[in-house]
């Protein structure tokens, strides 16, 4: 008899009527359901069992969660690194970067951060206003900046 036979047979031939759960469905499909999850549900659902777990952790998964561009945004934090460069891309899986893009990154001499939304993917930015520029005005002598408490 072939695998799949033997498998629903009992140790005396007979069938074996044996109860299946939600461990016993082969990771790939459990990660082709969790592609149409957000993020926060991915994380949710892994805490079911292994087999979701496993299917939560597949780079495929997270890769269509990443913006188009992480690549670039990832030379961001690497170049705010020191010269070990620790966060190395290379060896990190995708769902380590979107955990990493998903703090506040600062680049830009600190001027200026990027995190990503959690839920969503959106990429969201913050701008010193010692990071920014009048047009047509960039002279000193016609403004002045004056720091407070509610800066932040």
């Amino acid at each position: 008899m072939g695998a799949g036979v033997s498998s629903i047979m009992g140790p005396d031939g007979e069938p074996s009527y044996g109860y299946s759960g939600l461990g016993d469905m082969p990771e790939s499909c459990v990660a082709a359901v969790l592609l149409y999850l957000d993020p926060p549900e991915i994380c949710s659902v892994a805490r079911l069992n292994r087999a979701f777990k496993g299917a939560a952790s597949a780079d495929f998964v997270w890769e269509l969660k990443l913006p188009t561009n992480y690549d670039y945004l990832m030379g961001l934090i690497e170049s705010g690194e020191d010269e070990e460069g620790e966060k190395s891309q290379g060896w990190l899986s995708k769902k380590q970067i979107y955990a990493m893009l998903c703090r506040p990154n600062p680049f830009d001499g600190g001027r200026k951060e990027f995190w990503l939304e959690k839920s969503k993917g959106g990429l969201c930015i913050a701008i010193s206003s010692k990071a920014m520029v009048i047009t047509g005005i960039d002279d000193r002598r016609y403004w002045n900046y004056i720091p407070t408490e509610e800066s932040r």
